[in-house]
């Protein structure tokens, strides 16, 4: 693999010390451009950790639609979530949930078979694809998160490269592979390319591309 079990859990545990001293009173703000706040964006990481396992943990996984777990909005505007954490766990709550759910993917990803595919809609993926998945989605959201509450987040530069190679064919050359990522996911602009207002990753293994 080029993406592996090792660095979901790596980024996640990135993500926990970083956050770790946030107080339990500072999270209820928007997390940068976003209209969730800094709360609800570490609900939606979690929960999208753990929807991937979920999603390539079958032996027979669908390729056409999602696993059917239940979910639901707790506000108007605020992310529709199977995995809710109890606010008044606070920051320490929070980030153990967010780790936990990083560990079900990783432990589903090092188990499942390198040619298993199940749906996504960004492509049908393999596990490597939602390992992948696992860490842009950390990685971005941290920064929404530690970009409000003025903390230093960085993605390692081999973990960078290697989530773009594995998700974005084609992207412009830039020597910085974390602004590369964040120009990826339309976080900000590079030189000669303005900020995306839409983008996607390309989830289908190299051999399905055509």
């Amino acid at each position: 693999m080029t993406v592996t079990p090792a660095d979901v859990t790596t980024v996640v545990a990135l993500l926990r010390t970083t956050l770790r001293d946030v107080p339990d009173d500072a999270w209820d703000v928007p997390a940068g451009a976003l209209t969730w706040t800094c709360w609800e964006t570490m609900e939606h990481t979690a929960d999208d950790l753990f929807a991937y396992a979920m999603q390539i943990g079958l032996a027979d996984p669908p390729t056409d639609t999602h696993v059917p777990a239940g979910w639901n909005y707790r506000r108007e505007g605020g992310p529709a979530l199977t995995i809710f954490v109890e606010r008044d766990s606070g920051t320490l709550g929070l980030l153990r949930v967010l780790e936990s759910c990083g560990a079900m993917l990783a432990g589903v990803v090092a188990g499942a078979p390198a040619d298993r595919l199940s749906h996504h809609t960004y492509g049908i993926s393999d596990p490597e694809g939602f390992a992948a998945m696992g860490v842009v989605e950390t990685a971005v959201h941290a920064h929404d998160v530690t970009t409000t509450l003025g903390l230093p987040w960085q993605l390692p530069a081999d973990l960078c490269e290697r989530v773009i190679d594995r998700l974005f064919p084609g992207l412009p050359e830039h020597p910085d592979p974390w602004e590369r990522l964040l120009w990826a996911t339309g976080r900000l602009a590079l030189p000669d390319h303005p900020r995306r207002e839409s983008w996607r990753w390309d989830g289908r293994p190299v051999a399905l591309r055509g």
